[in-house]
């Protein structure tokens, strides 16, 4: 499937705010949202001004969409694929939708603190660095389930990467519904997260709307 190559702080300025997704680089000046926090384009600068600052219901439905679509990676197709599983769930859709994006494989990777950004953590499983309950496991989309556990392999723990990591591990502490080993490498999911254990800046009501138009 094709996949976004382009400057990823290009989707932060043209979302408006930090979406994190280049890891620890987002958090010093070297941030591109801390030089040029608008919209990229000809006309980012100035583009707001002409326009206006309001926004249509349908902009903001997209908006919210776009944001959640590039946080985790997803494209349409696929994210429109874990909507339409939301929905046959029971409970809240958008809840439920962002709980599926939340137990990507990639994700808890990410959560489990083996890498510094959803994207780093989709390049080491799709390089085979993960076994996901006693299986090499190399697809990123893969959901998880209450009690399935990731253990990095015993090969690729003789990386220097995955060296370093255990060394500066300790200093991370992954949400609630994760258990991490950080001695063995390896975590284990525990529950699906709640609502509050999910950025907050999210809005999956607005998403609901978009596809229920």
């Amino acid at each position: 499937m094709a996949r976004y190559t382009g400057p990823a702080c290009k989707l932060c300025r043209r979302e408006g705010e930090k979406l994190f997704l280049k890891g620890e680089r987002c958090f010093t000046p070297k941030c591109a949202m801390e030089k040029r926090a608008y919209p990229p384009g000809e006309h980012g600068r100035y583009g707001g001004r002409r326009r206006g600052n309001r926004q249509s219901d349908y902009s903001l439905q997209l908006r919210a969409k776009q944001k959640v679509k590039r946080i985790y990676g997803v494209y349409e197709r696929q994210f429109r694929r874990y909507f339409e599983d939301a929905q046959k769930r029971t409970g809240l859709t958008g809840l439920n939708l962002l709980q599926i994006l939340e137990s990507r494989l990639d994700n808890v990777v990410y959560r489990l603190g083996f890498a510094d950004s959803r994207s780093q953590a989709r390049q080491l499983v799709n390089h085979g660095h993960f076994v996901l309950n006693g299986r090499r496991n190399d697809i990123a989309s893969t959901i998880l389930k209450a009690g399935d556990t990731i253990t990095v392999r015993t090969q690729s723990k003789q990386n220097e990467y995955f060296k370093t990591l255990k060394q500066n591990e300790e200093t991370k502490t992954p949400p609630a519904w994760v258990e991490q080993d950080v001695n063995n490498l390896s975590g284990r999911v525990l529950r699906l997260p709640e609502r509050a254990e999910i950025d907050g800046n999210l809005n999956e009501q607005l998403i609901v709307e978009y596809y229920s138009r």
